[in-house]
């Protein structure tokens, strides 16, 4: 079995060497960019399985590279960053980020979370098909049909509306949600789901003001509703 392939990108020397160091030990391959244009060159030469990614970088931002990550592939990235306000969390989110970590991290902690996304970006499932109304789902190929449309998910927009789906005309509450997708560890970062949920409404509901689909239950969670 081939090891996993993981981009860190960081413009501090010391973190990369840290990683290139570390994270092999764990099963990873590791690959390092300084910086923004770098990273991009690395993904296009051959896609990583994960991309670790800093915030703060001179010459093109953690967030600029995740936007233009995202115009072209859903490769899951967990951000680093020293900033961690709810604010700083939903604007990575919203720029594509699976998954955000704050500086200073335990690589323990970083680990488990890098296993966590890449468990759930996996396409081991048993039963691939998941549809419910006009949205199917192939857990395989990831591809989204919605109404006959197919529709481009992030990593994790894909396993939240794959839970969802799974349990479509239940009540989800929040904590069963996060624990599903993000893990344990994040059961009560709610902002992680408000991003999500709204991201999820703009690309499946005709009128994501008015969604149809995904209807929230106040103060309980969300529940999917096939149309």
């Amino acid at each position: 079995m081939r090891k996993l392939v993981i981009l860190v990108v960081d413009d501090e020397p010391q973190i990369l060497r840290v990683m290139r160091s570390t994270l092999p030990g764990r099963g990873f391959d590791v690959i390092t960019a300084s910086g923004g244009s770098q990273a991009l060159e690395e993904i296009r030469k051959g896609p990583p399985d994960l991309i670790i990614l800093d915030l703060a970088m001179p010459e093109m931002t953690g967030l600029e590279v995740c936007r233009k990550v995202r115009e072209f592939s859903s490769i899951p990235i967990i951000v680093l960053s020293a900033k961690e306000t709810e604010g700083d969390k939903v604007i990575a989110l919203e720029s594509g980020a699976d998954d955000y970590v704050t500086k200073p991290f335990g690589l323990d902690e970083l680990v488990a979370r890098m296993r966590a996304v890449l468990r759930r970006t996996s396409t081991d499932d048993d039963n691939p098909i998941l549809s419910a109304g006009d949205v199917t789902m192939d857990t395989e190929s990831r591809v989204v049909m919605v109404a006959g449309k197919e529709i481009k998910l992030t990593p994790k927009e894909f396993e939240v509306l794959k839970y969802l789906i799974s349990s479509a005309g239940k009540v989800v509450t929040h904590r069963a949600l996060l624990q599903a997708v993000w893990g344990w560890e994040s059961i009560d970062q709610t902002d992680y789901l408000r991003v999500f949920i709204n991201q999820l409404r703009n690309k499946i509901e005709k009128d994501p003001q008015n969604p149809q689909h995904i209807l929230t239950e106040p103060w309980v969670g969300y529940r999917f509703v096939p149309c």
